[in-house]
């Protein structure tokens, strides 16, 4: 009679609960507290189905841990089984029963603790499970008690599979927020453009909000970052796509020949080999002028560039007519202009016209994790240009590009990967066919040098990996992948070898002749 007027008291608050149409979160809460007090368990789950998974939306009596650890897939130990087949299961007594799992691990070594699991069922779907644990003694009537969350499960089920749905929802909307934000990524990325760390992305992201504008550009980084390709890709994302693009080296000209590449010259203006008539900026009419190394022009030519940019007009040298043009600036630099200004050598009222909106390009030390793709991208570009059939860069190349300074950034790393393609007789680069400069870290500011100067040394634990992981790969090389015949020529017993093989997460089938 006591077990009636105890279930008659729960099955009332449950009721009374429902009737206030608090949240469903809250509610399914409340509801195992209710279960709790009344009933008096040890624990109570309420799990719900994600796919092939059951995740445990609500507990009582487990800890944080303990409900991160209690997920199941459907058909795996009791609650998995509850949720397969829809149908209850009550276990008398947990130590004895091999099949329960104890997955959230809240159970070891309890005896006399029974388990009783219902299905949560809507519109003939097991949508998730009900269950608690309950300590047996004389009194305890499991019948009772499984009869009494059989009820419960029924009176819940549409909370429960509301939450349920807000669940589903809420994958699918975080589903959905992942393919936007892939599409947008893709959406914005250059095809010309190699990296996806978080500093070309953000690279990326400027491209994308300034190219469909006219606004002048700066794009400023060390020598070698892909200035030019950033340029480019503005250009090709602009409205004016289809229209010229002209590139000046301004580094690379004469100061008495500047002006007249740029704005053209009259007959009879220079006497001698010259013989233009039209300058790049009205080659580039209607397109965009870039405008390479600008920091390197002199202070009289940056004059006549500003009044350019401001007025779109321009004479030629040694004529009197003034021209106007439609032409886009995008201009860029690896020098120091706010330093350039203090020192008088470039010009405060021109910074200000050219740097509207600037881009920054990351040296290629602080990207490494594009370093990779990089050497891929140049290792399948030279193989196609030279005809070779270079499958792969062996472990310890990677690890010599890894190490590097690259003072060069990507222009050095592409040539290196050009000398390394073409230097291989195999179908792999090895560490030896690199260019000297990545042999040895005294030859330029290569691994230990440069990252005491960023401040990201490399630990001494990693240093010695890579040089062991060298030593075992060559010797893995000349023995066919055989690491017990690798290991007399290292002069090491089989046992440590084999701990280092695994340990460096090398594979030696890479290592095997065909």
């Amino acid at each position: 009679m006591d077990n009636l007027h105890q279930n008659i008291a729960v099955l009332k608050k449950i009721s009374h609960l429902i009737a206030k149409h608090s949240p469903v979160s809250e509610m399914i809460s409340r509801m195992l507290d209710i279960l709790y007090t009344e009933m008096g368990f040890l624990r109570g789950t309420i799990t719900l189905r994600e796919g092939d998974m059951l995740v445990i939306e609500a507990s009582q009596g487990l800890n944080k841990n303990e409900i991160e650890r209690g997920t199941y897939r459907v058909g795996e130990g009791i609650t998995g089984l509850v949720a397969k087949d829809g149908t209850p299961r009550v276990i008398a007594d947990i130590s004895k029963e091999k099949s329960f799992l104890n997955r959230t691990g809240a159970r070891s070594g309890e005896k006399n603790v029974a388990f009783i699991c219902v299905p949560v069922i809507y519109a003939d779907n097991v949508i998730g499970t009900i269950s608690i644990d309950r300590k047996v003694d004389k009194s305890t009537d499991l019948d009772a008690d499984l009869h009494l969350l059989e009820i419960i499960a029924d009176i819940m089920a549409d909370a429960i599979y509301v939450s349920y749905t807000e669940v589903e929802e809420r994958k699918k909307l975080i589903s959905e927020n992942r393919r936007l934000q892939l599409e947008l990524d893709n959406r914005m990325r250059p095809n010309e453009i190699v990296g996806n760390c978080s500093g070309m992305k953000n690279v990326y992201s400027m491209i994308f909000k300034v190219a469909s504008s006219n606004a002048t550009v700066l794009i400023r980084g060390e020598s070698g970052t892909g200035k030019e390709l950033v340029a480019r890709a503005i250009q090709k994302n602009s409205v004016r796509q289809d229209k010229p693009f002209v590139s000046i080296n301004c580094a690379a000209l004469p100061e008495g020949l500047i002006e007249s590449e740029l704005f053209g010259h009259e007959k009879g203006a220079f006497t001698g080999a010259i013989n233009r008539k039209i300058g790049l900026v009205e080659v580039a009419d209607t397109g965009t002028l870039f405008l390479d190394e600008v920091g390197d022009l002199p202070l009289l030519m940056q004059l006549k560039l500003l009044r350019f940019i401001q007025e779109h007009s321009y004479y030629r040298v040694g004529g009197g007519e003034e021209r106007k043009v439609d032409v886009r600036i995008i201009a860029a630099t690896s020098r120091n202009l706010e330093d350039m200004i203090r020192d008088g050598t470039f010009r405060e009222d021109l910074y200000y016209r050219l740097n509207v909106f600037p881009i920054y390009m990351p040296a290629l030390r602080n990207r490494k994790c594009d370093i990779t793709v990089l050497a891929e991208h140049f290792l399948q570009k030279y193989n196609l240009i030279h005809g070779k059939n270079v499958a792969r860069i062996s472990t310890p190349a990677i690890n010599m590009l890894m190490s590097y300074y690259w003072p060069g950034n990507v222009r050095e790393l592409e040539n290196c990967m050009e000398y390394a393609v073409l230097n291989t007789s195999d179908n792999v680069i090895s560490g030896y066919n690199l260019p000297p400069t990545l042999q040895t870290e005294a030859s330029c500011k290569s691994s230990v040098s440069a990252d005491f100067e960023s401040g990201d040394f490399a630990d001494y634990e990693t240093l010695v990996g890579n040089f062991e992981r060298e030593i075992i790969i060559n010797a893995l090389k000349k023995t066919n992948g055989n690491a017990t015949a690798a290991a007399k020529v290292l002069q090491a017993t089989p046992r440590i070898i084999l701990y280092k093989i695994k340990k460096l997460g090398i594979d030696t089938r890479l290592y095997k002749s065909s």
